[in-house]
Order: structure tokens, then sequence, then C-alpha cells
């Protein structure tokens, strides 16, 4: 159905953010209308192009299937406070809405007193009650994570878990059997050909599964029914368009036993989307979309990527993308061999 989908009509976006994340401070991407609605196509610039296939699968996946039937109506969210000072986090927090706060740290070497002023400040604004966990984006090494993960935790008052604190499956074992903190393993599992090995080796206690750099809901499905563990739905920084599909997956799980990390618009200066259809918790809730939310002419018209260079350069590299998720789709697998679609 692929010819179905409008690409010569994308429409490219450029969002400013509220802080700087994962390194940049304007959210770029694709917009991309098929028969089913639209999908977002937003993998980040430093992914390479067979990274980047398996997020066209799930924007393919979306303009043009839609998505299984959930098994829930709404999801609880955490609210994600990027590496800002004390103040700004307190007020992040208690703004939120939500009972669980996901708090980035480690964003650069000598950053333990700054994230255990960010922790601190953000259980004052939760409350004794509400659940913390932190993300280190796989930067430390073990000894580094033990320590870090040991002074997070007594300043949180008890972590409800750490996101890939090391970069591999040994180092994420290593550091488990070292802590008495949940490990949550994000990248081990979203970049492993096999999700299945996570678990084997005793890595991790939570699977951060991420549906559009893996190709799609029902392809998650697959990989969190794979990985064995309780499951945490997490964004990807999209816009609504993109978001709704990974609400969608949060829907469909059989079992839900963390909050989302799914309230991630806060962090975007603003929508594609406007009115009920913009993806914006409520009370710490989101509820889960039926059909792709459809974008606002105006909002598109307002962020719309202006340098004719970068629009080139995201034109270029979806020719590219497509090329490779093409050349992937006409192989199948049948009873473990491969033979032509």
């Amino acid at each position: 159905m692929t010819n179905e989908i409008d690409f010569d009509g994308v429409r490219i976006y450029a969002i400013p953010m509220r802080a700087r994340f994962r390194g940049i401070t304007v959210r770029e991407g694709m917009l991309i209308e098929g028969p089913a609605g639209w999908g977002e196509f937003c993998p980040f610039a430093d992914y390479d192009d067979i990274v980047a296939a398996s997020w066209l699968a799930t924007t393919i996946e979306q303009c043009t299937r839609g998505w299984p039937e959930p098994v829930r109506d709404r999801i609880p969210i955490n609210c994600t406070v990027p590496a800002v000072g004390p103040e700004r986090a307190h007020e992040i927090a208690a703004n939120s809405g939500c009972r669980t706060a996901k708090v980035k740290v480690a964003d650069h070497a000598e950053s333990l007193p700054e994230d255990l002023a960010r922790v601190e400040a953000v259980r004052d604004a939760i409350g004794h009650s509400g659940a913390i966990r932190v993300d280190a984006n796989g930067v430390w090494d073990v000894d580094t994570a033990v320590l870090h993960i040991r002074q997070l935790d007594k300043a949180a008052g008890g972590l409800e878990y750490v996101e890939q604190p090391c970069w591999t499956v040994e180092e994420l074992a290593a550091v488990r059997r070292k802590v008495d903190v949940r490990i949550a393993a994000d990248e081990s599992i979203r970049r492993a050909d096999d999700p299945l090995r996570v678990a084997i080796a005793g890595a991790a206690d939570v699977a951060v599964i991420k549906c559009t750099p893996l190709g799609g809901v029902r392809r998650s499905l697959e990989v969190a029914e794979a990985a064995g563990l309780p499951c945490v739905v997490s964004s990807a920084l999209e816009t609504s368009v993109g978001l709704a599909a990974q609400v969608a997956l949060a829907g469909a799980l059989p079992e839900m036993d963390f909050a989302c990390g799914l309230g991630t618009l806060s962090l975007l200066d603003s929508d594609l989307v406007s009115g009920s259809e913009s993806l914006r918790a409520v009370n710490g809730y989101l509820p889960i979309p039926r059909t792709p939310p459809t974008p606002d002419p105006s909002l598109l018209a307002t962020y719309e990527l202006t340098d004719p260079d970068q629009a080139s350069w995201w034109r270029d590299r979806l020719s590219r993308v497509r090329a490779v998720h093409e050349h992937a789709s006409l192989l199948t697998f049948n009873d473990g061999n491969v033979s032509p679609k």
C-alpha cells in the first residue's frame, strides 16, 4: 500500500523546544499522509538510514493500516524533567498532574551534584507517594553507575527504576547485581537483534518499549512479548501525530505495570495537532486514540521548516530510507528461510 502514500506531499516541520533535550533545541521531522491518515517520520539526525528505516515502517503502518484494538481507554503517564535547574524541575513536576516523574541525569561528566539537586526538587514537588525514575541514556561505566545510582536513590527517597545506566547488556547485568534499584533497558532492547537476550542475561527488570524506532505497534507488541519483562512505553519525542502510535501501543499491551513515558509534548513549544486530538495529558492520563490525529493546517504553516538546505536534506534522507525499507520488504521469512515476496 506504499504506492497510496503521498510521499511528494510531505510536510517538514521544525518546532523549538522548551529546554535542551537529547542534545537538541529544535525538533524536526516529516508528516506523511496515506489512506488511513497521517504518520510521522522523525528519526534523530545521528541515526543512519538502516536505523531510520524502522522509523519509516512505523509511519507506513500508521498511515496505511492503523493499529490493533486497545484493551484500555486511557493510560497513566509520567512527566519528563529534562536536565534543568532544581527550581525549574520542581515547577515542571508540580504542575504536571502526574504521580510519576522521569528525570534526566548524566547530562555531562560532572553532573552528579546537579542531578542530585534535580531529583530532590522533584521529590519535594510530587511528595513521598509519587514515583521517581531516572534516565542516564547509557553514558556511565559500571562503577560510575553503581556509585551514582546509590546516591540518586538516597536523594529520591527511593527510585522506581534507573533507565539504561550503561550501554551494553553485560554492563547492565553487572550493575543490576550490585544495586537494589530496578534496572530498565531502553537502547539495549530497541537496538538489539534479539530483545530476549536482555531478559536471559538478567540485565534488566523493566523493558522500555518505543514503538516509533521498533517498526510499528504490531512489531512492538512482538518485542514486548519476546522480552518477557514488565514494559514501559516511552516517547521518541514526536508531535501528537507520531505520539499517537506510541499511545496506541500502550493501549494494546496486555498488561501495564508502570506509568508510560508519553507526556513529552510538554518539551515542545507547540504541537502540530490542535483541540481534543492533541495528546496532552489531563490529570496524569492520556486517552487512547482510535485513529491517527489530523494535523492543523495553520500549525503546519507556522512550524514549516523554511531552511531550503535542511528541507532538501530531509527529502534526500526520506528517499534513501525508502529504498532501504523497500529492499527489506522484498524479503520474507518462511520456516526460517529467506525468500523473495
